[in-house]
């Protein structure tokens, strides 16, 4: 064997364990919270609903450490929470601070748990003809943390997705940039998939015997890749295709379906895409199951738009350029992946490493998540 070829497969082992570990750490929902501004002059009438798992972590409300946060432990805290939030929230009118004043706070369920509903009143010192906001909620807790803003004032409604590798937003309050929304949910669409290890896992699962064909129970190397380009291309083609349907539908309110059910059978679709490498459970068949659940994917992609709240022109705006996001992450995985193992096909490490204990180690993880998605409890996750 070349020393490249030896340098390819430690390079491809060293990315397959690093993608397993962080899957491993990363099982759940990314962590969301929705912000809502609405402008009134130089007021501004706020809403912010916070994961109440994520200000446990920061804050503390689970005070007898039970593991469940009654209204009567999350009530104390009220203070504390508004404090907490709205330190790490700067509102700017024509680069002069607004001032906070904390209201009411609530609880309300969403697709993936209980939030707390901050309200509050930011006073600005004069009616702003451009608005800037630093958001830093999380930011030195959860680097995946993503603040999901609807901004209502003049000229319209205005998104963007704030996190702490992007963590300041302004807005010119006349015409709204449509261009601007559209890269920054593109953006996002992206990031989704490149953080989202389960649908990675079961994207690869399906992908790594592109490059063999299988006779009898053994794998032999797939000898043109014409032929290993055709089958991804079936693949990728039905995934994108079904997530995309039920990504719209949900996006649009047709169809919703729990976050507990639809991030349940997102694990099982993991573990029967890995199942498959092991034993022919779709033989020949891998674009149909690459359809099937890409459905329930698409649900899961969903998430990130269904909650933001945003008016019909802005929603159909920030789904379409969401989910061109997502293809373009897609894409550029099989980029990645494709010529490696069509340059690996023809090894042992590659048929029994990569391939078969690989997909073992997918399925024991993938299964670990289906039990933690479905039972509510926690088995990886900290």
């Amino acid at each position: 064997m070349s020393l490249a070829l030896q340098h390819a497969l430690r390079c491809a082992g060293v990315w397959l364990c690093l993608l397993l570990v962080g899957a491993a750490a990363q099982a759940h929902k990314p962590s969301d919270s929705y912000l809502g501004l609405d402008l009134h002059g130089s007021r501004i009438d706020g809403q912010w609903d916070i994961a109440l798992r994520d200000l446990d972590h920061a804050v503390g409300l689970d005070a007898n450490g039970d593991g469940q946060i009654t209204w009567g432990e999350l009530r104390a805290r009220h203070g504390d929470i508004a404090a907490y939030a709205l330190a790490r929230l700067d509102v700017l009118a024509d680069d002069q601070p607004c001032t906070a004043t904390a209201g009411e706070q609530q609880v309300d369920d969403h697709t993936d748990g209980a939030y707390t509903v901050l309200r509050f009143t930011l006073q600005c010192p004069l009616t702003p003809a451009r608005l800037t906001l630093r958001y830093r909620l999380f930011g030195d807790l959860d680097p995946l943390h993503r603040g999901l803003l609807r901004l209502a004032g003049p000229g319209g409604t205005r998104s963007a997705v704030l996190d702490p590798q992007v963590a300041t937003a302004s807005f010119e309050l006349g015409a709204p940039d449509r261009l601007a929304q559209f890269l920054e949910f593109l953006r996002d669409g992206v990031w989704h998939i490149w953080i989202g290890f389960d649908h990675i896992l079961f994207l690869l699962s399906l992908l790594l015997p592109a490059v063999l064909k299988r006779r009898g129970r053994d794998w032999l190397p797939e000898e043109r890749l014409r032929y290993a380009l055709i089958d991804v291309a079936k693949i990728v083609t039905s995934f994108t295709l079904a997530h995309s349907i039920t990504l719209t539908l949900a996006t649009l309110g047709v169809v919703s379906l729990p976050s507990a059910l639809v991030e349940s059978a997102i694990a099982l679709s993991v573990v029967l895409a890995a199942l498959n490498n092991l034993f022919p459970l779709f033989q020949g068949r891998r674009w149909l199951v690459a359809f099937g659940f890409g459905l329930i994917h698409g649900f899961g992609f969903a998430s990130v738009l269904a909650e933001l709240g945003l008016p019909q022109d802005a929603l159909l705006a920030a789904l379409v350029a969401f989910n061109l996001g997502v293809e373009l992450g897609q894409l550029a995985i099989v980029a990645v992946f494709l010529p490696l193992a069509f340059a690996l096909r023809h090894t042992r490490l590659y048929r029994r490493v990569v391939l078969q204990a690989g997909s073992w180690v997918i399925v024991a993880l993938a299964a670990v998540w289906f039990v933690e998605r479905a039972f509510s409890v926690r088995i990886l996750s900290p």
